[in-house]
């Protein structure tokens, strides 16, 4: 049985070394079968409150946006109109 991730992820502590500008966590996350790097830094809102900033960024070889979805113009199409 194989163990299905899809719209699952993971977040683990990540070593800096050394530079505060590296995320503060690291893991990945599936998205409708996609998968995807995802970054987190620990940081405190102007009212004192911690929240974390996230980034998602695509694993290589896999598309930023999901391919446009064609819709035929005949579907659009009314005959009662005038044309153009």
């Amino acid at each position: 049985m194989s163990y299905d991730n899809t719209n699952k992820g993971a977040l683990f502590k990540n070593d800096k070394g050394g530079n505060e500008k590296r995320p503060d966590y690291r893991g990945d996350i599936n998205v409708d079968g996609v998968e995807y790097r995802l970054s987190a830094w620990i940081k405190k809102s102007k009212g004192g409150m911690n929240y974390m900033s996230l980034s998602v960024e695509p694993k290589d070889g896999q598309s930023k946006k999901s391919p446009p979805v064609q819709i035929p113009v005949e579907d659009f199409v009314d005959d009662d109109l005038p044309p153009f």
